[in-house]
């Protein structure tokens, strides 16, 4: 049996009580002492900090900054190129067929693209990087620094308080700022819905740093479980379930993310993996679409359960993808995949649940609202 990798932070997890669960290769914190349900709303309330050094953290660098944004246009459907300097944008390697390889995000520092991709898919990632990119670009994994996200309304006010220039960022800005003496990589941005910050910092220096910050009265420890609770809320994707391999962009409900610049008649159309089939599906019916649900009562549906357009309906028109209780909602939330003509907001379908049909509408999300500093 392989043996569990562990982050920078393992022990301060261990000393503060975390239930840690095995999670893409990794021993992470599902919960601490204070709970799943309690740690989501402490988020939305005041500030949480995660641990999710087990994601992949990698520079592309080329001769210039426009050389390296050039070559991941290659892979990324995405403007890179036109990405303003010290800011960040969310996009996703794509595959021949147009599905989803993995969703990334990617920042522009000047004289090289930082890129922060998920944990199961980090290796592939890379793999696909350098055998894409090779020699004309250079493509390097940092493996020496951890990465934390401090995430919630009073995450402004403490980071504020170490370096000043955080309070001065806004949403999907870039800096390095100075933490307790520490060189960190800090964007404005977070997988919660919340104002917050990612921060990479050097693995050393990752366990003071974390507990500075957990010393702080707003700040508590959070694990995987509120995590996951904070994301569907959001309405956030997370790969291999909402979006995968088989799920293009625009049945996934992503074609904010691809700019006008790479869509049909952009200065820089195409030249991404499955372009064909992406673009092609831009103004035209798709089988399928990546909806919010809404079950009714106080039961959720979690992924895999099927969904019907009637009580009786022989065949199911879709299936959930991600689904769980929403504190901050009150109630359980559900997104999931179903076909076209069934998913606009309002409508009622059915989710089956042992051997039961329940009904669930349709719904636009976020489920709670945005709290970014734009």
């Amino acid at each position: 049996m392989t043996s569990l990798k562990q982050t920078p932070l393992h022990a301060l997890h261990l000393s503060l009580g975390a239930k840690m669960v095995p999670f893409a290769g990794y021993d992470m914190p599902v919960q601490y002492p204070l709970g799943v349900m309690k740690e989501h709303l402490h988020t939305r309330a005041k500030a949480g900090l995660f641990d999710v050094s087990h994601m992949g953290q990698v520079i592309v660098r080329g001769s210039t900054f426009d050389a390296a944004a050039r070559g991941l246009e290659r892979l990324i459907p995405v403007d890179v190129l036109g990405l303003g300097e010290n800011r960040q944008r969310y996009g996703f390697f794509t595959n021949a067929d147009g599905g989803i390889e993995d969703d990334l995000m990617l920042a522009n520092r000047g004289d090289h693209v930082f890129v922060v991709v998920n944990a199961a898919c980090k290796d592939a990632d890379i793999a696909h990087m350098k055998a894409e990119l090779e020699p004309d670009l250079t493509v390097t994994e940092i493996t020496d620094r951890a990465l934390l996200a401090l995430q919630g309304p009073a995450a402004e006010g403490v980071l504020g308080t170490l370096d000043p220039r955080a309070a001065e960022m806004r949403f999907m800005d870039v800096a390095t700022l100075d933490l307790y003496g520490v060189e960190a990589w800090v964007s404005r941005s977070g997988y919660t819905g919340e104002d917050g910050y990612e921060i990479s910092i050097p693995s050393e220096e990752a366990a003071a740093v974390a507990q500075a910050l957990l010393d702080h009265p707003d700040v508590e420890p959070i694990g995987l479980g509120a995590r996951d609770s904070l994301r569907l809320e959001a309405g956030l994707c997370l790969y291999g379930h909402d979006i995968d391999q088989t799920t293009t962009p625009v049945e996934a409900a992503l074609v904010w993310a691809i700019q006008k610049v790479r869509r049909a008649g952009g200065d820089r159309t195409g030249g991404f993996p499955g372009a064909d089939v992406i673009l092609g599906q831009f103004g035209n019916p798709v089988a399928r679409k990546r909806v919010g649900l809404l079950p009714t009562g106080r039961a959720p549906m979690r992924e895999g359960v099927a969904l019907f357009a009637s009580e009786d309906a022989a065949d199911p028109i879709g299936e959930i993808t991600s689904g769980g209780f929403g504190p901050t909602v009150g109630g359980p939330v559900a997104m999931g995949y179903v076909s076209s003509d069934h998913a606009a907001a309002g409508t009622t379908l059915y989710g089956e649940l042992r051997g039961k049909r329940h009904p669930l509408t349709v719904a636009k999300t976020p489920f709670t609202p945005a709290n970014f500093k734009r």
